[in-house]
């Protein structure tokens, strides 16, 4: 019997480090199931490694972050561009997501242009004209 428990343990210790790397690399992240502080670390994590010259269509974002936390759009000509924010930086835990919490996208025609500040700043520059 104590052979029997003792092939049982070794299994199990076995294959725990397996099925957790198999969960860690093939289970899907969804950023909807999670609470906020899981979200925002997630969101942090995924932005912080964009830059402005990053390939990114707006569609693909919004499929690996989900919806942002805020947006604002403008039709300028043939051109849209739509300043998204997402939650990467809480201040206060009070229920409200301000744009101070948020690190800003801009996109132009649903390619990424901008980030963070110059994400804003210019988005202020392409739209204060047409306001």
């Amino acid at each position: 019997m104590s052979k029997r428990i003792w092939w049982i343990l070794t299994g199990a210790v076995l294959c725990y480090p397996v099925i957790t790397w198999m969960v860690l690399n093939y289970y899907p992240d969804d950023p909807s199931q999670m609470v906020w502080s899981d979200r925002e670390a997630f969101n942090h994590k995924f932005i912080s490694q964009l830059t402005n010259t990053s390939a990114v269509k707006q569609t693909d974002l919004i499929e690996k972050l989900g919806g942002p936390d805020i947006t604002e759009a403008e039709k300028i000509g043939a051109d849209t561009y739509q300043l998204m924010y997402y939650r990467t930086k809480r201040a206060v835990s009070d229920g409200i997501t301000t744009t101070h919490e948020c690190t800003a996208l801009l996109f132009k025609n649903q390619q990424l242009i901008a980030l963070d500040t110059d994400a804003v700043t210019l988005y202020q520059q392409v739209t204060k004209p047409h306001a």
